[in-house]
């Protein structure tokens, strides 16, 4: 997992540093999710979908910082985050209950 994928100028690339950037990658695009979703509502919106973005990401550096860099302070600057993202996902999962579909709509009338 250390060994060089690739180098491109002064830049080498190994499993573990694609695998920190596709973190990095989710991570970062959990914001465009809550930018789009929150124009789209015309009010501040935080989907399900920016917590997921949020746990995938944390967990993939979260693996790339513990297991492919072995750094300290980038293990703690994403353990925190991830542990509150799943907090997060448990808390919305817990206060939405699925919907049911009750018979009786406008096709119906």
């Amino acid at each position: 997992m250390h060994d060089a994928l690739a180098n491109l100028h002064m830049i080498t690339l190994t499993p573990w540093k694609l695998i920190g950037l596709l973190g990095t990658l989710l991570f970062t695009a959990r914001w465009f999710v809550q930018f789009y979703a929150t124009k789209k509502q015309k009010k501040v919106v935080v989907p399900m979908s920016f917590w997921y973005l949020s746990v995938a990401g944390s967990v993939l550096t979260l693996a790339y910082f513990i297991w492919g860099k072995n750094d300290s302070v980038g293990i703690i600057q994403t353990a925190f985050p991830m542990l509150v993202s799943i907090y997060n996902v448990f808390a919305h999962l817990k206060q939405h209950k699925p919907e049911t579909v009750r018979p009786g709509g406008p096709e119906e009338t």
